[in-house]
């Protein structure tokens, strides 16, 4: 349930807003209008919705960043629970600056502020809370271990997204926090892709030169889990006949071009979105710029980086609607003043 603060200002004017055409005509009722009937039920987001209804979710990243953003983060979740339109919440990675020490302490205190969401947040990892954790100013922890920490602190019940209202989603055995689910004729997936190469940068921090046996291996086998839930993704998507794609990850994989470990899954997000006949839609991270573009050479493929790192905190509101735009955004920034007047701008 929405639930007042009067300390929090939602300002919706828009930086900058986007659309992406869709397709389709109304009707049946959707798996979220429906869910809205028993609001003590778990929502059930694991089948294929052909409906024409509208859902709205908030998109954010790189937060919280830093000792200023850890004190006030409560501002951003009381924006997006005040919210009257959002359903879902979307965190794309980097739950923690370079600088704070990647400890257990900070995952449960991460952990606790994303269960004050009062809806489903779903969350992919980051680098900088795990493969990054070898630098000295993070602790010089193994990766590898942070890793294991960071599932068992925020996928310890596969399929259970994180947040106040219970949701089901469907998981990746192999890879339990590549999660995926459907609302308003799209299929969306988390894929756990990282910076750093995708986690393949050497663990400098504990000396060494070149990549590990056992880092190698995790990549491999992570990279290898993300080709094959994006096959599994579009899979889904075509046999529902579904007009969209939305796929999450953290790593901002064209800056300016996929670096080594990330190229193989790249590669395979072209190759299915080239034969999908609907719009594809990929959310991204780590380097904290909004941006918007086509990566790839292709027109139904649009790609939102999400503002992250630094303040005033702001949210991506992307609205899924097939009988208008089938992709509808706003980036929406949040301060701690009291409003005098609440402003919206329509497009």
């Amino acid at each position: 349930m929405k639930h007042g603060s009067a300390s929090v200002l939602v300002l919706i004017v828009v930086l900058t807003g986007c659309s992406v055409p869709g397709r389709g005509d109304p009707g049946t009722l959707s798996t979220a209008s429906s869910a809205a009937e028993d609001p003590t039920a778990p929502w059930d987001l694991t089948r294929a919705d052909t409906s024409f209804d509208p859902t709205t979710i908030a998109v954010i990243g790189d937060v919280p960043y830093g000792v200023d953003q850890e004190e006030s983060v409560n501002l951003l979740v009381d924006a997006i629970n005040d919210d009257p339109e959002v359903q879902l919440t979307i965190h794309l990675g980097d739950i923690k600056d370079g600088k704070t020490e990647c400890s257990d302490e900070r995952l449960a205190a991460v952990s606790a502020t994303f269960e004050s969401f009062d809806d489903p947040l779903v969350y992919t990892p980051g680098d900088n809370e795990w493969a990054d954790c070898h630098h000295a100013r993070s602790g010089e922890f193994n990766p590898l271990e942070r890793l294991t920490a960071v599932r068992g602190t925020f996928f310890a019940d596969p399929g259970s997204p994180l947040g106040g209202r219970p949701a089901i989603v469907d998981y990746q055995t192999d890879l339990v926090e590549n999660v995926r689910w459907f609302a308003s004729r799209v299929v969306f997936a988390t894929l756990h892709v990282v910076g750093s190469n995708n986690g393949m940068d050497p663990w400098s921090g504990l000396e060494h030169t070149v990549p590990t046996e056992d880092q190698t291996e995790e990549v491999h086998a992570r990279t290898a889990a993300a080709t094959q839930w994006v096959d599994e993704t579009f899979d889904s998507a075509e046999q529902g006949d579904l007009d969209g794609v939305v796929l999450a990850m953290h790593a901002d994989t064209w800056t300016p071009l996929p670096s080594s470990a990330e190229q193989a899954i790249v590669d395979r997000i072209a190759v299915r979105a080239a034969a999908f006949e609907g719009m594809v839609l990929i959310l991204q991270g780590d380097s904290h710029e909004y941006i918007v573009d086509r990566p790839l050479d292709n027109v139904s493929v649009t790609r939102v980086v999400v503002h992250g790192e630094s303040l005033p905190f702001e949210y991506l509101r992307l609205t899924i609607n097939p009988t208008r735009r089938l992709f509808d955004w706003e980036r929406v920034p949040v301060t701690g003043e009291t409003p005098v007047q609440e402003e919206t701008a329509l497009r």
